[in-house]
């Protein structure tokens, strides 16, 4: 069995937790200070809440996939614990002649290289800074999952290119350079 599944979620005292059994699963509902966020548990995984302040986790049935799902299980649980009380981000930074990044309201304006610039809205529960310079961007919010598919949605628009490390890249990210033409010899 898994040994990060084994581990109880202890839910602090500002966040409260709901579960709701259905033949699909158990759906859990976490609200704490930075959002709520639900979740449905596959049924292989029975969830129990010990005294409003503990949640454990068991197999409810022996299958093939039961021993992959409660690690994951867990650690999706916990995840959502975390992101309502501390909350995720991810930053990004943007390297090239003339590639920025600016506000507008909630919106990010990006600058990068084409003939337009690309506006991104970003989805409920999602916060964008940019730094004065316009070449650092960090994502955040309480659900990681989130988080980490709008910053790599961001990537996406520029992605580094190897031969002059030009685009946008996730932050302390090394990206290995290509020599290029070596010229007429």
């Amino acid at each position: 069995m898994s040994r990060i599944g084994k581990k109880e979620i202890i839910i602090p005292e500002n966040v409260q937790v709901t579960l709701e059994e259905s033949e699909l699963g158990t759906l859990v509902k976490v609200k704490g200070p930075k959002g709520e966020l639900e979740k449905l548990i596959r049924p292989e995984i029975a969830i129990t809440l010990e005294d409003k302040i503990k949640l454990k986790l068991t197999v409810a049935k022996e299958t093939k996939q039961s021993a992959a799902f409660y690690g994951l299980s867990r650690t999706l649980v916990n995840n959502m614990i975390v992101g309502v009380t501390v909350g995720f981000s991810k930053e990004l930074e943007i390297q090239g002649v003339g590639y920025r990044a600016a506000l507008q309201g909630a919106n990010i304006n990006f600058q990068l290289g084409k003939s337009h610039p690309e506006l991104l809205e970003p989805p409920a529960g999602i916060s964008f800074e940019v730094e004065k310079t316009g070449l650092g961007i960090k994502v955040a919010g309480a659900d990681k999952e989130l988080v980490g598919q709008i910053a790599a949605t961001i990537r996406s628009l520029r992605p580094v290119e190897v031969y002059k490390g030009k685009g946008i890249r996730y932050k302390g990210e090394h990206v290995r350079k290509k020599a290029g033409k070596s010229g007429g010899k």
